[in-house]
């Protein structure tokens, strides 16, 4: 027997014995749901048997028998009256807990949202993607009137707005939705500038009416699950839209409660971010009023976005103590959950130079598990080949960048990896099992950098390649790996690492121009004047500068 606990109140099970009881009792279950038919197995018990059992430790036993395979709506409507009247917690059980967990499913579909019912189920081992089609089959009153569009995009960040431009400007009749809730769009790579005292936070913020092409249709409303084999996208409250192509680019999630303590102490009692809007402005403060002390700044496991921006909060911030004349006054930690500074060697020693000019003490695999913001102590996981132990220090600024994953509708889908991000052949970035999908952006599983610069090559080639899936062709263009790194090292000077597959490193500019393994002033001048309306007025506008996608 393997007890999953579904929530507080609701486990479910593989077959149970008589001997099973006692244990069950002991996790105070009160009420027992069996969804086996008696005689399926040669070595089942039967349900009088367990009865009697359950009864010597006071527990209720119901039995709704459901043959493998054929889970009807009267008996998920039964499922849903045994729920709502048995004393919890409850657990139900059958061969396996599929059966089980399917009739959950059916009968919680009115009380919880879909992607996440759709990712607890799998969170156990569970893979409940085949109801989606049965759950709009009950609501009917969804399946009238469909909208249907030649290309639907899930997420209006910087991917998906530049792929639709893209897609635009090649054909400008091309009947295009964008699906995203949000009303706010922002410029995340200027957060870093935010909390280097460099940007106001206002220049990295616009409205998503301003950005989205009028000739797109914006869908605002949260995807809640995919039917890829009927070419549907469920919005929340179950209403499909159709497609001939999907292409998926919602960006990633910040998994604040990761990190134990985190949340409750983000933006005061010294503990700050640069991944976020409201706290990038936070950490200016930290940083201009620091006169001595420790300054923490910590790096989650990989893959998060733009790796580099852990460092550059540090970089900025030993820059600023430097010239106020308070830097050998406080104490620089950083900790690293990965074992080297850079992905890309080429970059490091430009960095190390950084390192021993600001006197900042590197810890490579300690990855930040635990904070205390009132009493500013925080605790890492040291791992030492297979060995792991835990160290506990002090601060008295801690910047911290939360561990990152697919949003819950992705992970709880059946377009993923093992990994929960969108599966996509790395060079096309088609999906690896339906070829009417695509990906870009922090979604998907290619193995390159999850940074704007990436999806700024990223958008023209999707662009290119969905057009050509829509005629029918498959002449594709192909993706390097391209990303970018502008590694603000002080203010007026950046290390612009730009590097493909690999670590090839892939330079925009000639090296008398702009050698992107030295610091120089050209670099912070692209980062600072440049790449912002390169950013808003260009790749958001479908303007390709420095990409030109090949068949």
């Amino acid at each position: 027997m393997e007890l999953k606990r579904v929530n507080q109140e609701f486990f479910v099970s593989d077959q149970i014995s008589q001997q099973d009881i006692a244990e069950i009792a002991a996790k105070g279950i009160r009420t027992i749901i069996c969804n086996r038919p008696d005689g399926e197995g040669a070595d089942q018990p039967n349900i009088i048997e367990i009865q009697e059992a359950a009864i010597q430790h006071g527990i209720q036993l119901e039995y709704l028998p459901v043959v493998s395979g054929r889970v009807t709506d009267e008996q998920a409507f039964e499922f849903k009256e045994l729920y709502q009247k048995s004393q919890k917690p409850l657990l139900a059980f059958c061969r396996s807990g599929t059966r089980s967990i399917t009739l959950w499913a059916l009968s919680q579909v009115a009380e919880q949202s879909l992607d996440q019912m759709l990712l607890q189920a799998k969170a156990l081992g569970y893979d409940l993607q085949g109801l989606v089609p049965r759950i709009l089959k009950q609501n009917p009153n969804q399946l009238n009137n469909i909208p249907t569009f030649s290309v639907v995009i899930v997420g209006g960040g910087a991917a998906g707005i530049s792929v639709a431009s893209s897609l635009l400007s090649r054909q400008p009749n091309l009947d295009i939705a964008i699906i995203d809730p949000a009303e706010i769009h922002y410029y995340q790579p200027g957060w870093t500038m935010v909390g280097g005292g460099i940007f106001p936070p206002e220049k990295t913020v616009r409205t998503m009416a301003s950005l989205i092409p009028k000739q797109v249709n914006w869908i605002k409303a949260a995807v809640a699950a995919f039917d890829p084999d009927n070419k549907q996208v469920l919005l929340e409250g179950c209403k499909p839209i159709n497609y001939e192509a999907l292409v998926i680019c919602p960006g990633l999630k910040l998994n604040w409660h990761g990190i134990e303590g985190l949340v409750e102490t983000l933006g005061k009692n010294g503990v700050t971010s640069n991944y976020r809007y409201d706290l990038a402005p936070y950490t200016w403060q930290l940083v201009s009023s620091m006169k001595q002390g420790k300054a923490i700044f910590t790096q989650p496991p990989m893959p998060i976005k733009c790796a580099g921006a852990p460092q550059k909060a540090m970089y900025l911030s030993a820059d600023h103590w430097q010239k106020q004349g308070v830097l050998q006054n406080i104490n620089i930690d950083f900790y690293n959950t990965g074992g080297v500074l850079f992905g890309v060697q080429a970059y490091v020693p430009a960095l190390m130079e950084y390192i021993k000019r600001y006197n900042a003490n590197l810890h490579f695999n300690h990855q930040l598990i635990k904070v205390d913001g009132v009493q500013k102590r925080a605790w890492f996981k040291v791992t030492e080949g297979e060995n792991s132990s835990v160290i506990e220090t002090d601060f008295d600024m801690l910047h911290v960048v939360p561990p990152q994953q697919a949003p819950d509708f992705i992970r709880a889908s059946n377009l993923v990896d093992a990994a929960g991000w969108v599966s996509v052949d790395q060079h096309t970035l088609q999906h690896t099992k339906y070829p009417y999908i695509f990906a870009l952006g922090d979604v998907m599983n290619a193995p390159n950098a999850k940074t704007a610069a990436a999806a700024r090559k990223q958008a023209p080639i999707v662009a290119v390649n969905v057009l050509q899936y829509l005629k029918g062709s498959n002449q594709f263009a192909q993706y390097d790996g391209y990303g970018s790194c502008p590694l603000t090292v002080e203010r007026g000077k950046i290390v612009l690492a730009e590097f493909g597959y690999g670590g090839k490193l892939l330079p925009s500019f000639p090296k008398w121009f702009l050698d992107g393994q030295k610091p120089t002033r050209m670099a912070w001048l692209l980062k600072e004047q440049i790449l912002p309306p390169m950013y808003w007025d260009g790749m958001l506008k479908g303007h390709e500068w420095l990409v030109k996608p090949k068949l």
